[in-house]
């Protein structure tokens, strides 16, 4: 027997390995950025669903004919794509209307606004702010602007829009608020030219817009601020057009009933008082994930979260539903009713159909992930 530690040796080979890998995925990374800049010069999406999925096939049955667990492979080439279109914003994008005047963020300064601000300057565009403590300049400041886009707290949207009445008619005026019918009312009463609702469905703090969704919502005028609509497609974007009643019916439950629940479960949590140390020692994959979507929610500006929950009458009675769908079932466990139990599960099982099975293998990966991440300390 070799007085040579066997594991040790299988260990230098496998960070041999790894820093093979490290060096292939520099590679990769560094062609990722000359595709950026192709893309950039023919004014191509960085994202092609039909690509994607094509290469994930691929890869997917070439690691099953070398006996390589399909998934893994999925897994790893998923994460550095996202890296990769993240690499491909930095070759900036092609610009669809070079004609355009400058474009006025209001409220620019803003996490969304800036970061909106941002991907128009990446496409060339010249990009103004204004600020609440800019009104005084504000006519200067908007001067001969093509777009128009407000980014401001949802509870003063529909007063900033109403300062916007001296546009050109040519501007475009749009707003990135989280709920539609009242901005979108408020811009068309402002504003005599083109005119659209968007509601970017991501935080600010993402690196790439590539596969985000940006709902839509029409104004006035489509075909004159399409030039806009086809921007954020090359973006990455998915585009997704929504009247404004039924996108504000479907962000209380979207949004509103979710961040309440979380926010009544953090509250909940903080007055019970438990270890939380212990919660996460002893926690399941799905409980720490469901922790983590809470604590997340906590880590965040509370004034924009009661904002959004507040944001229009629908949501308030949307969560008084609930509440008393909660306290129905409530009545049900203290009846020990098995019988109505199985009954009202089965009802939201048929409603799912076929989502709940998607669902399902969606979350073990989610899980897998959440895992993968999951550092115990030695005791």
């Amino acid at each position: 027997m070799s007085d040579k530690d066997p594991l040790a040796e299988l260990r230098v080979q496998i960070d041999s390995v790894d820093q093979q890998l490290i060096d292939l995925f520099a590679q990769r990374l560094s062609l990722v950025k000359q595709v950026g800049e192709v893309k950039s010069q023919h004014g191509l999406p960085i994202y092609v669903p039909e690509r994607e999925a094509s290469m994930i096939a691929k890869r997917r049955a070439e690691a099953l004919s070398q006996g390589v667990p399909e998934q893994l492979i999925e897994d790893v080439l998923r994460r550095v794509m996202r890296e990769s279109y993240s690499s491909e914003n930095d070759s900036g994008f092609k610009q669809v209307n070079p004609d355009a005047g400058p474009i006025v963020v209001i409220g620019g300064a803003g996490q969304l606004g800036s970061l909106f601000a941002r991907m128009f300057k990446a496409s060339g565009y010249d990009v103004r702010v204004l600020e609440k403590d800019d009104w005084s300049n504000a006519e200067a400041i908007l001067a001969g602007a093509s777009l128009v886009v407000v980014s401001v707290p949802i509870h003063t949207t529909e007063e900033v829009i109403a300062k916007l009445t001296t546009l050109a008619d040519d501007c475009i005026l749009a707003d990135l608020t989280s709920v539609k019918a009242g901005p979108l009312k408020a811009m068309l009463q402002a504003h005599k030219g083109p005119v659209v609702g968007l509601h970017p469905m991501f935080g600010p703090d993402v690196t790439s817009l590539a596969k985000q969704v940006v709902v839509f919502s029409d104004g006035r005028a489509s075909e004159r601020y399409q030039w806009l609509i086809e921007q954020i497609r090359i973006w990455g974007a998915h585009l997704y057009p929504a009247p404004a009643p039924a996108h504000d019916h479907a962000m209380s439950l979207i949004q509103a009933l979710r961040h309440f629940t979380s926010f009544a479960y953090g509250v909940h949590l903080s007055n019970e008082a438990p270890n939380l140390d212990l919660l996460m020692d002893l926690s399941s994959p799905i409980y720490r994930l469901e922790l983590a979507m809470v604590g997340r929610l906590f880590a965040q500006n509370p004034e924009l979260y009661a904002d959004i929950i507040m944001a229009q009458p629908e949501n308030l009675a949307m969560i008084r539903r609930y509440h008393q769908r909660f306290g129905q079932l409530i009545e049900l466990l203290e009846q020990h009713d098995t019988q109505a139990f199985v009954a009202e599960f089965d009802k939201v099982k048929e409603w799912f159909g076929d989502y709940a099975q998607q669902f399902l293998i969606e979350s073990r990966n989610l899980l897998a992930q959440a895992h993968d991440q999951r550092h115990h300390q030695s005791r």
